[in-house]
Parts: C-alpha cells; structure tokens; sequence
C-alpha cells in the first residue's frame, strides 16, 4: 500500500523479460513527461524514444490523452508490440477513443497492416511511427488517422512519411476537424434515427444463398420490429465453420472495422452463438454482441403485457442465459442463501448460477398454476359445447387484425413480427343462436430455438383444445409458400397436424388491382384453388362473408345456406 502523499508508479507493461533495471526505471521515467495539446508528441520525447529503443532492441509504443498525458508505456519485440487493454479509456457512444499511439519502428518501416488495423478497431485519435535510423538524432515520422465512412473505401488515410524536424500539425485543430468530419459523415450516410440502437445483421451458413437471403431478410424484420437499426448486412457461406468466431477472422475483422467506422453499437448474428463464440468476438470489440434468439427474447420481453406473458419471457430468457454464463457476472435483484448457505471457495459465477435456477424454479412453478387456471377457463368453454377456434400463421400474417374485425375488438395490431405475445380469446356470433370463441395466438417463425419454446406454452395449450385451426397466411409476402411449410411443420412437432384446418388468404388486398389485371386475377383464384383456401383481406369486413359461412358449415351442416349474422360481438373471453 503506497504513504500517504505518495503516487503509486506506473509500471510499462508488455515484454519485460531480460531488461535491466535502468532500462526500466527509464521506461517509468517516460510517465512523468507531458505533451503540449497542440503536438502530438515533443521533439524531446521523440528523441528518448528512440534512444531507449535502439538500446533495448524493441519496439516502444506510448499512448497519449488530449492533455498532453501518456497514461500507457508499452514495451513490444522488434518487429511489433501488442496494445493492452484499454479499460481505463472506454469507446462507449464515442466515434473516437480519445487516445493517440506514437510508437517506433526499429529499421525505419512504414506503418504496418497491423497498426493500422489497431487504428481502426481501437478508435484511436491517431498512429503516429517513428522511423528510426542508427543514430537516435535522425528519424522521420508517418501517422495515420480514420475518415469518414465512404462505401468501398479504406477507413483511414495514411499520410507520407516526413524528416520528424519537418513535421508539422497543430493535433488540437486537427482533431477537432477530425470528430466534426466523422460526425457529420456518420449522418449523413446513416439510416438510423437518433437514438436507436445502430447493428450490423451477420449470416453465417452453408445453406443456399437464396435461403440465406431470405433468412436475412427476416433478421432485418426482427431487428426493425426490436428497434435496432440496420446499417449494413454480411453474409458468409464458409466450407468451415471457424469454431472461436463463427466468422473467418479476417472477415470478423473487417466486419468489426466496419461497424466501428459506422458508428454501429452492436452484431447481430442469424445463427445462434455458444457462450464460448459470444465471450471471443466480445473480447474483439466493446459492441454488443446477440444472436437471433436474443433479438426475439428481446421482442418478446417488450411485446408481454399479462402476468403470464412476463413469467413465460422471464422463464426463457434464464433458461438462455444459463449455460451462457461467462464468469462477467449477472446482478440480479436479490440474495439467497443464509448463514451456512454457501461454501467459502464458492465463485461468483457459481452464486449467479444457483440464483438463476432458484429463480427459474420459481418461475416454473408460478406459470403451472397460471396454467391451472388457464384449464380451467377451458374447461368452461368445453362444458358450454362452444366450439373453439385458434388462428395461427406466420409471424405479421394478419391474425390479430382478423380477431379485431371478426368480433370488434381492439388487441393491439402493428406491422411488426410477434406484435402481439399474449394469447387473446373472443366469443364471436356466427347466426343468430350460433356462436363460436375464437382465439389469436402468438405468431410463428423459422428456425425457433428450443430455448424459446417455452414463451409458446400458452399458445400451445390453446391450439390443443381448439376445434379448428384456422391457417392465416400473407398472400402478398413473396415466400408465402415457405411459410406455409413452417408453420405446417412447427404443428407437426407439436403433434397438431391431425387436427382440422382451415387455409385463408389474408392481404389480397396488397395484390395488384384485381378487377384491371386480369393475370393477377387468374393467379389468385389459382392459388386458392391449388390450396384449397379462402381468399379475404382482413381489413375489409365485406370480404369475410365467404370465411363466415365456411365456418357455419363446419360446425353447423344444417345451417350451411343461411346468411352469416353481421359481425357484431365483442365480448372478451
């Protein structure tokens, strides 16, 4: 513990090994000098540099703050030297770090690929290498800073070398210019509002480019549904896997680069990432890093409005984090455990473990008798001799705007994937004494992983008891077909393909004017022939009459010709 009074001494970090001790008080010694905010580095200093690092055979490299500061010393070999971290300087929301790196090179080289990668990736203010010769008197510098983001173009710009007595730049004004530069090029090639979270959609597959396509396409859909902007999207189909990165890691690089010229705050990847691959490429970059099943837990938490949608969320959200526990530390809101309650080598990774199971044994006992009580509602309507009816389909098909035009409800419709999580059940009138309770369910999507599941368990516990399943698909989405066969699919592993279906063509309405073009006319009766569907725009309440009368003829045969009763109820259920 250093006196009273006294500063703790700064130790230069790097490779050490085999300096003497006056090499390294003279290391220390480089702490104690400051740098006039308008250079960026004094011939002085310059001048020892090079002194200290023709005597040691290494290279030195000093990173500086805008007061004229050198907060790290960093000791390399003699063909390059390895930047720590830079803990003490975060980027956070910044375009730059707020730090310059002037370091040597021993046999006069330019700026190498990899200072200027650490440029880049690291935001610094600028690279600045002293070319040395033999004698500590003679040496030329080059820098190198960032530039505004310009598509196909480098990220930064290297200037020519100069003799170091002829270098001159004011770094206060140069820097100032630099930030404003980056500033007003990040706004005016940015497609994100103000404040929003700003990604980069990464795909890496081995699937055809058209599947990886439009799984993209889907990706971008969720994120605009989470409220992350899409700034730019990558797609790599290796012949291998890279097991720490996902990604190649000269392609993880130059993504990273991009982001960060971009002013990107985070990468979200298509594919779902181990605890290991998130924990590796976090270690890259200081953005956030998520994969698609975190980007819909992410819609979910927002889009859960009861008590069972919250426990179901929550449920799954632990369940995902759980084996994805880096060792960083989760806090969460409570202790457990008393006197005793724990072993004395007892890690803090292992406390957060355990309260992530207690807290989802909780949960799981709290959604069975949310559960419970869910039966016995149903138990009711079984009883009642009502049938039930639960529309299901793709994620943003349209089925909670058909459940508000059926039976003049309000849920909440938006044009996003999953807009709505929480089931919603309404008795609606067929005829005069004929009456049904029909359902909305939480939307489907490809790819769902099994952690997520669990956030279904209500939609799953409706369908089961449902009568008929109405199938709504968006006839104007242009892979239709495909997510007919998901959502087939997805009902097959929860053992519900036997029951009975109804197939209805919803947003006909976004389909070419059909009465003018007669060709998209023909397509469309096609369609619903080949499928054997009805075709209605669920916006419309005039073109419900031909679902409505399907209806009356599927559970009431001897009705069949009657006109359907206007749509008029609305009686939550």
């Amino acid at each position: 513990m250093p006196y009273p009074g006294r500063t703790t001494i700064k130790q230069p970090q790097g490779n050490l090994t085999g300096l003497k001790p006056n090499q390294v008080k003279k290391l220390e010694r480089l702490y104690h000098r400051r740098i006039s905010p308008g250079e960026v580095v004094s011939r002085e200093l310059a001048r020892e540099l090079a002194e200290i690092s023709l005597e040691i055979r290494r290279q030195i490299g000093i990173l500086v703050s805008r007061i004229g500061e050198v907060v790290y010393v960093v000791v390399g070999d003699e063909s390059g030297l390895l930047i720590p971290a830079l803990a003490d300087y975060p980027l956070g929301k910044r375009l730059l770090r707020g730090l310059r790196l002037v370091h040597t090179h021993l046999k006069g080289e330019p700026l190498s690929d990899d200072d200027l990668t650490d440029l880049s990736l690291l935001r610094l203010d600028l690279i600045a290498v002293l070319q040395l010769t033999q004698s500590p008197e003679r040496f030329s510098i080059q820098t190198a800073a960032l530039v505004p983001p310009e598509a196909n173009a480098l990220p930064y710009q290297v200037e020519p070398s100069l003799p170091f007595t002829r270098y001159e730049l004011n770094f206060r004004l140069f820097i100032e210019g630099l930030e404003d530069n980056l500033e007003r090029g990040l706004k005016e090639g940015s497609i994100v509002a103000t404040g929003e979270e700003r990604g980069i959609l990464i795909s890496v597959t081995k699937s055809p480019i058209e599947e990886a396509i439009d799984s993209m396409e889907e990706l971008k859909e969720l994120a605009r549904t989470a409220g992350v902007g899409v700034l730019d999207t990558v797609i790599q189909r290796p012949k291998e896997f890279n097991p720490r990165y996902l990604l190649g890691e000269g392609k993880i690089r130059e993504v990273l680069i991009k982001a960060l010229q971009f002013g990107a705050t985070m990468l979200v990847f298509d594919q779902e990432l181990s605890a290991a691959q998130i924990r590796n490429i976090s270690e890259l970059t200081e953005m956030k890093v998520i994969d698609r099943s975190q980007l819909i837990l992410d819609i979910f938490a927002r889009r859960a409005t009861t008590q069972d949608g919250k426990v179901q969320v929550e449920l799954a959200q632990l369940k995902y984090l759980l084996p994805r526990l880096s060792g960083r530390g989760v806090q969460m809101s409570r202790l457990m455990g008393g006197i005793g309650g724990r072993g004395p080598g007892e890690t803090k990774l292992e406390i957060d473990r355990r309260l992530i199971r207690d807290r989802i044994v909780h949960l799981e006992r709290e959604l069975k008798e949310l559960s419970s009580d869910r039966y016995q509602r149903r138990q009711k309507r079984v009883k009642a001799g009502i049938p039930i009816i639960s529309i299901v389909g793709y994620t943003n098909a349209g089925k909670s705007t058909l459940l508000n035009t059926l039976t003049k409800s309000a849920v909440f419709t938006e044009d996003l994937l999953f807009a709505t999580l929480d089931t919603s059940s309404r008795r609606l009138r067929i005829s005069m004494d004929r009456e049904v309770i029909i359902t909305d369910t939480v939307g489907f999507i490809r790819s769902l992983p099994k952690s997520l599941k669990g956030a279904f368990k209500a939609t799953l516990e409706e369908l089961q008891d449902a009568d008929l399943l109405i199938h709504l698909v968006d006839c104007a989405h242009p892979r239709f077909e495909e997510q007919i066969n998901e959502v087939d699919a997805i009902l097959s592993e929860l053992e519900l393909a036997d029951k009975p279906r109804l197939l209805v063509f919803n947003k006909v309405d976004l389909l070419p004017a059909l009465e003018s073009d007669p060709i998209a006319f023909l397509k469309v009766y096609q369609l619903t022939r080949r499928f054997s569907a009805i075709s209605i725009s669920a916006k419309e309440r005039k073109s419900l009459g031909p679902l409505m009368k399907e209806l009356q003829r599927r559970f009431w045969h001897d009705d069949a010709n009657q006109s359907p009763q206007e749509l008029d109820t609305n009686r939550e259920e």
